[in-house]
Order: C-alpha cells, then sequence, then structure tokens
C-alpha cells in the first residue's frame, strides 16, 4: 500500500471512530406488563358467545407509552418507561382475562381470530393515563363500550365506562399498580354489564 493509500485509510478510520463516539446512545427502557389482581370464578355458563375487538384510541394512545397529562392539556409519557403491548391490546386482553376469571361466558374469542359470534363487544378507549390535579395523581380510563349483535352488525346497547384510581405516589411502579386496579375495576363493570346486557337479547330474540 502506497503512503498516500495508508493516510487515506486512516482518515477514514479516525473518520468512523468519530462518528460512532457522537452517536446518543440508547435510553434504557422498562417493559411493564398489566397488573391483574383478580380471582377467578366458577359460574353457571351462558347460552352465548362474545368476541371482543380491540378498542379504537386516538394516535397519542394507540401505542406501548405509559401516558401522564402532568398539567392543563399536555400530554405525556413516562421516560423510560413502556407498555408490554399497545395500550388498546393491553385493554382488549384485560377484559378477555376478566370474563375468562369470572367463568359465565365460555365461548370467548378475540378479534385477531375472526371467528363468528353471537354478540361483539367493540368500543372506543377515551382515556388511558395517569392525570396530576391539584397535587394529587390519579389514573383515568375511560371507555366506550358498544354491544353489537354478530350477524347483524346491529349495536344493541352503548354505555361509557370510566375509572379514576388515586395513587399514593408518582413513581413509576406505583403508577402501574394503578392501572392494574383500574383496570380491574372497568373489567368487573363491563363483565356484569356485558353478561346482563346480552342475557336480557338472547331472550328478547327467543320471545320474537
Amino acid at each position: 500500500m502506497t503512503p498516500s493509500l495508508r493516510l487515506l485509510a486512516l482518515a477514514a478510520a479516525v473518520s468512523l471512530a468519530s462518528a460512532c463516539s457522537i452517536l446518543p446512545q440508547s435510553e434504557p427502557v422498562d417493559i411493564y406488563r398489566l397488573p391483574v389482581n383478580q380471582p377467578s370464578h366458577v359460574a353457571t355458563p351462558v347460552d352465548w358467545s362474545l368476541r371482543l375487538n380491540k378498542p379504537l384510541a386516538s394516535e397519542a394512545l394507540a401505542g406501548p407509552r405509559i401516558a401522564v397529562i402532568p398539567q392543563g392539556d399536555v400530554l405525556s409519557s413516562y421516560k423510560g418507561a413502556r407498555w408490554s403491548d399497545p395500550a388498546p391490546l393491553l385493554v382488549r386482553n384485560r377484559l378477555l382475562d376478566g370474563f375468562q376469571r369470572d367463568g359465565r361466558v365460555l365461548r370467548l374469542s378475540a378479534d385477531d381470530s375472526n371467528l363468528q359470534a353471537d354478540y361483539e363487544l367493540a368500543g372506543e378507549l377515551q382515556a388511558f393515563q395517569s392525570e396530576y390535579q391539584g397535587g394529587k395523581v390519579q389514573v383515568v380510563i375511560r371507555y366506550d363500550a358498544r354491544l353489537v349483535q354478530g350477524r347483524s352488525q346491529r349495536i344493541v346497547t352503548s354505555r361509557r365506562f370510566e375509572v379514576r384510581q388515586p395513587l399514593a405516589s408518582n413513581d413509576v411502579s406505583a403508577v402501574v399498580a394503578g392501572f392494574g386496579a383500574a383496570s380491574d375495576q372497568l373489567a368487573a363493570q363491563v363483565v356484569d354489564w356485558t353478561v346482563a346486557q346480552s342475557t336480557q337479547a338472547q331472550a328478547q330474540a327467543k320471545n320474537q
């Protein structure tokens, strides 16, 4: 190799080393699952099937960020922390788990499988964040649910569910635990409402 080629190779190596040294270091991220703290039950099963759809959500809530509103209308997220799945998927799977633990609806499916069911549970996730108000922090989950007849796609009924879970600390681990407690409440309310409304609709259909 000629001296000029050696100089060019050395300059290229120095340039590459400099470029590598100024690249930003990737920030470590903690991945959190949505906690569950509900017992399973043995109950009399219903005679209809249910499919759960992922709720629709705005772009800000559609990803895996753990959302927080620190003040006013500013929507931010906790640094270095993420959910294990996008928020709509977390909510759908949490509701699915809630139905399974409840034990009354045995014929369950999710929209990923695209199976036919007597009824479908769909809706919009309007809020899935922690909020600071008056120096206190709370988890807020707001879910607009729609119960839909499977074959006709007719809306049987709808309802807004809103759960607010106060937190004793603003540490990420406490916030995640608060999301778990709020999701437990949401699941219990949605399961009871869905079972009652679907059973009533099924009875009316048989009497017609």
